[in-house]
């Protein structure tokens, strides 16, 4: 008998857009505070220096109002673990646009940013169809792609500035869930259980399937870790020698599946 096709997780609506804007904030509190020279240094991101990391971390908010006052698609087009995969073919693009970003002014572009993402989601609803270039998805769900793009560009910014800048607890929750979910997607079954405390824990993998006990293949990371791992910022292999990762079980290997988006 085959498995039961699982669920896609649900996301707190009012808790995403809350935290999108509060880890939002966390980023232009950190950038606003950086001396001049260091928004000319150099970033983990190719060529981008950390002012085009603002500037592209500004660009990723503001497209959300800039989407809901576009003309709505018909018909949804790309469910929300359909995402990341997607955003693999828009590199090129997405380089062109960031470095096009005017950022000379930045405490007036986040300011700016920040008062149209509160004004233009304050009464859309989370059924409004968004014209995303990837495929039309519905606000809700563009809304948790956001908190992925805020969390991992604030551990780039972060790694490029030596600044611990904070992480909102429901931002890095939604954004671990949904990478940890498109894992399960992408290679299903019940031979490997991944843990990712305190967010997010699934099963993935064909084989056999555990289903009381201590599963035989487990794999547990933190937060970070894993978002690096999913998203290629780390190898499987250096994370697993710095025991960041912890893998058991001779299924218990992720490298052939990471990472997940580019």
């Amino acid at each position: 008998m085959p498995p039961a096709k699982k669920r896609t997780r649900s996301y707190d609506s009012a808790k995403t857009r809350a935290a999108v804007l509060a880890q939002f904030g966390h980023v232009r509190d950190a950038v606003l505070a950086l001396p001049p020279e260091a928004l000319d240094g150099p970033t983990r991101l190719g060529a981008w220096t950390v002012r085009e990391l603002a500037g592209h971390i500004a660009w990723m908010v503001g497209s959300v109002p800039e989407l809901l006052a576009a003309p709505e698609p018909a018909e949804r087009e790309l469910p929300l673990l359909d995402w990341p995969s997607a955003t693999a073919s828009a590199a090129g693009r997405i380089d062109e646009r960031t470095r096009g970003i005017a950022t000379a002014d930045l405490a007036g572009l986040y300011e700016r940013t920040g008062e149209a993402y509160e004004k233009a989601v304050a009464a859309a609803p989370d059924t409004r169809l968004l014209p995303v270039s990837f495929g039309a998805m519905t606000l809700a769900d563009f809304l948790v792609t956001r908190t992925v793009e805020l969390v991992v560009h604030t551990d780039d910014l972060s790694a490029a500035t030596g600044v611990a800048v904070p992480y909102d607890r429901q931002a890095l929750a939604a954004c671990t869930r949904l990478l940890a979910d498109t894992l399960a997607a992408r290679a299903p079954g019940g031979a490997v259980e991944v843990r990712v405390p305190p967010y997010a824990v699934v099963q993935c993998v064909e084989g056999p399937r555990h289903t009381r006990g201590t599963p035989p293949n487990v794999v547990e990371t933190d937060p970070l870790t894993w978002i690096r791992l999913a998203t290629g910022r780390a190898g499987w292999a250096a994370e697993l020698d710095a025991a960041r990762v912890s893998a058991s079980g001779e299924r218990a290997d992720l490298a052939g599946l990471l990472p997940l988006m580019g």
